[in-house]
C-alpha cells in the first residue's frame, strides 16, 4: 500500500471520529498536493481543528474524541506544545500531528474553508496555499515551497485572492519564478 494512501485511510478514520463528536476539522500538507498528483508518496499531514469560544481547546477536543479508541494513541508534548495523533491499525502507524485552527489554518472551518477530495475534508486550495505561504515564511522550507508552486501552477483558477497575503506572496513569487504566471493569472482575474 502506497503512503499517500495509507495517510488517507488514517485520515479518514480520524475524521470519523471528530465528525461523531461534532468537532470541525480539515486536513492538510504534503498529502493533499500527493492526492492531487496521484503520487504514491507523501510525508506530512495535518490536521487542523477548530476550537473557540465556549469550546475546549482544539487538543483537548482531539484527545475526547479518540478515548476508547484502540486505533489511535495521542502522543502529547507539552514542552513544544504538540499533539499528535497515532493510528495504530497501520504497521508501522500513521502520526497526524493536530493544529488549532486560526494558528495553522483559518480560524472557522466551515463549507467556505473545506473542501471534500476522497472523501476526506481538506482545506481548499486558497487556505492550503495560505497556510503553506505562512509556513515558508517563518521557515522557507523547500518542501512548503514545492508544495505551493506544484498547487499554484495546477490549480491558479481556484484561488480566492482576498485569502493569500499579497506582499508574502509576492516574495514568495520572487524567489520561485516558475510560478509568478499563475500568480499574475490570478492578478489578472481580480483585476489587479
Amino acid at each position: 500500500m502506497s503512503e499517500t494512501r495509507r495517510h488517507l485511510e488514517a485520515a479518514r478514520a480520524l475524521s470519523r471520529l471528530l465528525t461523531i463528536t461534532n468537532v470541525a476539522h480539515a486536513f492538510h500538507g504534503s498529502i493533499l498536493t500527493a492526492v492531487f498528483a496521484n503520487l504514491p508518496q507523501s510525508d506530512e499531514i495535518f490536521c487542523i481543528v477548530e476550537g473557540g469560544q465556549g469550546q475546549a481547546h482544539p487538543f483537548r477536543r482531539v484527545r475526547d474524541s479518540v478515548a476508547g479508541n484502540d486505533g489511535f494513541s495521542v502522543i502529547h508534548s507539552p514542552w513544544t506544545n504538540r499533539l499528535y495523533v497515532s493510528y495504530r491499525l497501520l504497521i508501522p502507524s500513521i502520526e497526524i500531528e493536530i493544529l488549532p485552527a486560526g494558528e495553522a489554518g483559518p480560524r472557522r472551518l466551515d463549507h467556505t474553508t473545506i473542501m471534500r477530495v476522497q472523501s476526506v475534508p481538506f482545506l481548499t486550495v486558497s487556505e492550503f496555499i495560505r497556510a503553506k505561504l505562512k509556513s515558508w515564511m517563518i521557515g522557507g522550507s523547500p518542501r512548503d515551497a514545492q508544495d505551493i508552486v506544484y498547487t499554484l501552477s495546477r490549480h491558479w483558477n481556484m484561488v480566492d485572492i482576498n485569502r493569500i497575503p499579497e506582499t508574502d506572496m509576492n516574495l514568495f513569487v520572487s524567489r520561485n519564478t516558475s510560478v509568478s504566471p499563475a500568480w499574475f493569472a490570478i492578478k489578472r482575474k481580480y483585476g489587479i
